[in-house]
């Protein structure tokens, strides 16, 4: 079979497989729908920076849009969306143990501030996405990480010894931007 004639039926299958209209798929594109029609007929091609888009959009690479046998190899999903999902499901594994632990507290009769099982784990979330962030994110942004853990725990410590009044906690919060706003400006010597 002609290359032009694969292309056509691998993208007019992709395109009914994903519930959508020639016109859809042209508004996507930016093109009209008299194009897609012209593609999906074999009449003509799209360039391959459209191809590239259309692989793009059907999750699938720009060679199967060419195979002839019409096999999908689906991509793999982008690594940074894996960590972003590995990261949330962390964060709310926290939030997920600490809503057990004030159940469980509820239920025996232990404890007159239970409500502290949520106050605790913001910052624990905070030390979670520190950790995250670290391995797979952006250094630059564990200034800012570091600076709402800071803020957190000094709340969190606050509102545990609430009944003693221990407002002067927060000044330690004080040289501690401080010191995180110095270290974020230094810059490592050049070798």
């Amino acid at each position: 079979m002609e290359l032009k004639h694969i292309i056509a039926k691998n993208i007019a299958r992709l395109r009914r497989e994903n519930n959508m209209t020639q016109l859809a798929l042209a508004e996507k594109l930016n093109y009209s729908d008299k194009a897609v029609s012209k593609w999906e007929s074999g009449a003509s091609l799209p360039d391959i920076v459209v191809l590239k888009e259309m692989a793009d959009l059907f999750g699938v690479t720009v060679d199967s849009l060419l195979a002839e046998n019409g096999k999908v190899e689906r991509k793999a999903p982008p690594r940074k969306r894996v960590h972003t999902v590995v990261t949330l499901l962390s964060v709310v594994l926290v939030w997920l143990v600490s809503t057990l632990f004030f159940v469980i507290l509820t239920i025996a009769g232990i404890g007159w501030h239970n409500w502290l099982a949520f106050i605790w784990p913001v910052p624990i979330s905070f030390i979670v996405l520190l950790v995250f962030n670290s391995i797979w994110g952006n250094r630059r942004h564990n200034y800012l990480i570091i600076s709402f853990l800071m803020w957190s725990l000094l709340a969190s410590i606050y509102l545990t010894a609430l009944p003693y009044n221990p407002w002067l906690v927060f000044v330690m919060g004080v040289p501690g931007q401080a010191i995180i706003c110095l270290w974020s400006g230094m810059k490592k010597k050049e070798k």
